[in-house]
């Protein structure tokens, strides 16, 4: 299969059984259908939902934090 955007041919690559079709060149994704469908299924089963996190007014929130946790789709699409 060709890639819309530049003609290149798109590389399939399986993750965690979902088929992923990207360009290695633009570094476009495409998805067939229902594949989106079980990406969204597989995050919401593996992310648990966090509570918010309260602001501390004008003070620099980001200082001290923790670094973010990898979500679900981080490792989908790993590839590039």
């Amino acid at each position: 299969m060709k890639c819309p955007i530049d003609g290149s041919t798109l590389v399939i690559s399986d993750r965690n059984g979902i088929e992923i079709d990207y360009c290695p060149q633009c570094r476009g994704v495409w998805l067939d259908r229902g594949e989106l469908d079980k990406i969204i299924e597989r995050s919401q089963s593996v992310m648990p939902p966090t509570p918010p996190q309260q602001g501390h007014g004008d003070r620099d929130d980001y200082r001290g934090k923790p670094r973010k946790k990898d979500s679900f789709l981080s490792e989908m699409f790993d590839f590039f």
